[in-house]
């Protein structure tokens, strides 16, 4: 063993001892509630077909796209969709991402600038975290969703002030405060960085988020899309003003220097924004499934508050995180723990995501094994 795969294997069993060692698994073989396919568009043969035909239409026929998009991987038809997403989002321009990780890296490590301050929720997403660590500004978290704590700290910033937030929180399903994040940030002239990862496709008009459902958009600076969550393919855009795209092309890293999505991708954004528009009732049968799972849950007390396709069980540990998540996949339901170092010590927990395909009977059943298996393991 060389001396760098030792130290791969002394980290591995440090991780081990801590039951913290993750490991590769493929979907699992119970009803859906581990995906983030929150409308079925994933799994949609409807939509696949029409992704199809609409990838056999396009000429000149092009399986990569050959390079970045300031060379060779630009084209007008990712322009068009563009420009769609323009509309949705009541932007004024939209720039295409490879995935919503790449998207909040770009805007976090190139917009703020040394002697600025970023300020971002401690539970934000890795990739929020991860941006501002390449930034020369300073960065400080906040506790969650607690804007007086953010207020204190902004008393204390320098430059130019940006706080980077989620619409809807991953691991605990929740929402941010937006509109008191709005007036707050007009107060200390501070811009918002807002990642709709989990609320694009799901809310608004044309499955246009949070911001553009409670007509904040004009008011946040820039705002992160993702389309591999309830839109079901993959990609994210940015969208803001015409400047800020100019400025993403001309200073963003991650856009600059990787390849562009290829065709087949472009087309399945395009499409699965299409298939939306004819397709809107799924967001109320998404609405109806939460709501029915909250009545069967009611009785916890060990969940985060959320109204949101994200619903959480805290069981402290890793090792019964695991031990419950078990016993519900041997029951049937394909449930997976979240251990920590991906949420804090102590916050481990059973991450439940519903869908609009979910049926009563899977949610009354799922109700019933939850408490079962929760009382079995606190009497072991």
């Amino acid at each position: 063993m060389t001396l760098l795969d030792q130290f791969f294997h002394d980290q591995l069993h440090i991780r081990e001892q801590e039951d913290r060692l993750r490991k590769l698994s493929h979907a699992g073989k119970g009803t859906d509630f581990c995906s983030n396919d929150y409308l079925g568009f994933a799994r949609s043969k409807e939509l696949f077909e029409l992704i199809s035909a609409k990838v056999k239409s396009i000429q000149p026929v092009r399986n990569g796209a050959t390079g970045s998009r300031l060379l060779s991987g630009n084209n007008s038809y990712t322009e068009e969709v563009e420009s769609k997403l323009v509309q949705i989002f009541k932007s004024e321009a939209a720039l295409i991402f490879n995935s919503g990780y790449s998207a909040n890296q770009a805007v976090l490590s190139s917009i703020p600038q040394r002697g600025d301050t970023i300020f971002y929720d401690e539970l934000a997403h890795a990739c929020i975290k991860d941006g501002a660590r390449l930034s020369l500004a300073s960065r400080f978290s906040f506790r969650h969703n607690d804007l007086n704590d953010l207020e204190k700290k902004i008393s204390k910033a320098k430059g130019k002030i940006f706080i980077a937030v989620e619409s809807i929180y991953s691991m605990d399903g929740d929402q941010c405060p937006l509109v008191e994040l709005v007036t707050l940030s007009k107060k200390h002239n501070a811009f918002i960085i807002l990642d709709e990862a989990h609320s694009t496709g799901v809310v608004g008009d044309k499955g246009s988020g949070l911001a553009v459902l409670e007509d904040f958009h004009r008011e946040i600076a820039i705002r992160i899309y993702t389309f591999g969550k309830a839109m079901g393919v993959h990609g994210a855009c940015v969208a803001g003003s015409k400047e800020l795209i100019s400025y993403l092309i001309n200073f963003a890293r991650p856009f600059i220097y990787t390849t562009a999505l290829p065709m087949h991708s472009i087309t399945s954004i395009d499409c699965a924004f299409d298939y939306l528009k004819n397709h809107l009732f799924l967001q109320d049968e998404l609405q109806n499934v939460i709501k029915l799972f909250l009545q069967s849950i009611e009785k916890f007390t060990d969940r985060t508050q959320s109204k949101s396709a994200i619903q959480t069980i805290l069981v402290q540990g890793n090792k019964e995180a695991r031990s419950a998540s078990l016993r519900l996949q041997n029951a049937g339901f394909d449930i997976r723990p979240i251990l920590s170092p991906t949420v804090p010590e102590g916050k481990e927990r059973l991450r439940i995501c519903l869908h609009s395909f979910n049926t009563k009977s899977e949610i009354t059943d799922l109700g019933v094994a939850l408490k079962y298996s929760t009382i079995k393991l606190a009497k072991e």
